[in-house]
């Protein structure tokens, strides 16, 4: 079924979920429900009564309408993302460009190093993950594709932060900007450390690429670092050479222009 029918089909329900039938509140409702499925798990229906404020009669009516839809799936009293969801965000990932030009060279990096890479994205103060690759180990670091973290407490956040153009009078970001690369180890997941680079310009990084392995494998030298940072560099080539439009899927517009002949190379 396509979105837009599923979206008529919750608005003529909006009557039986005694909730206002113009689009946008019911648009509203079904946002807060699904808002409510922040992280991994599963929620009971009083969770879900209780992290949203809607009377329990309505949210029940709307959790089995998104249930038949395919948005949320039911296992007893249990509630959890569907496939539906899980499918348009998979399609939204695959055709952002960024990722379609990274994939490759995220493999190649994890082929290089053995540590689970990462690809993500600034979005406000969070930094967003679009991609983790990692074989067995991937299972033991605590991230997963469309988490958001706050960015100072990752390698990813403290990369593109320093790439900032309002950085340049952060004493830490200016150091990150020197050396090209952000070094974080055990305080934003713990027993792990994590080695970013930017992809991108100065003042203009689009994303970053990391590198992240236990604490005792994992150290902030130039052996570790190289590879995140051809990576980098490699990303940004392969971005149409860094000259048109990038937009990811939840990043604001970006213009990548003027990149210098040097990095064409």
């Amino acid at each position: 079924m396509a979105l837009e029918s599923q979206v008529a089909t919750v608005k003529l329900d909006s009557a039986d979920l005694g909730v206002d039938s113009t689009p946008t509140a019911v648009l509203d409702r079904v946002s807060l429900v699904l808002d409510t499925f922040d992280g991994p798990g599963r929620l009971t229906l009083a969770q879900i009564v209780r992290r949203t404020g809607l009377p329990r009669s309505s949210a029940h009516r709307l959790l089995e309408r998104l249930v038949s839809m395919r948005w949320l799936r039911r296992d007893g009293r249990d509630y959890e993302l569907g496939m539906r969801l899980v499918e348009l965000g998979s399609l939204a990932v695959h055709q952002d460009r960024l990722h379609t030009a990274a994939l490759p060279l995220l493999h190649e990096l994890y082929r290089v190093t053995g540590f689970v890479v990462h690809l993500g994205i600034l979005d406000g103060s969070d930094v967003v993950y679009l991609e983790k690759i990692g074989g067995r180990l991937a299972a033991a670091v605590p991230t997963r594709v469309g988490e958001r973290r706050h960015a100072p407490t990752t390698a990813l956040g403290q990369a593109l932060l320093a790439f900032e153009s309002q950085s340049t009078t952060h004493p830490q970001r200016a150091r990150i900007r020197e050396a090209g690369v952000a070094f974080e180890s055990g305080s934003g997941l713990a027993g792990f450390s994590c080695l970013a680079a930017p992809i991108g310009l100065p003042g203009r990084a689009v994303a970053a690429v990391s590198i992240c392995g236990p604490t005792k494998a994992l150290r902030n030298d130039h052996i570790s670092a190289a590879p995140v940072r051809m990576a980098a560099s490699a990303i940004w080539r392969a971005i149409d050479g860094g000259s048109h439009t990038v937009t990811p899927t939840l990043q604001r517009r970006q213009l990548l222009r003027n990149l210098p002949t040097a990095a064409r190379a």
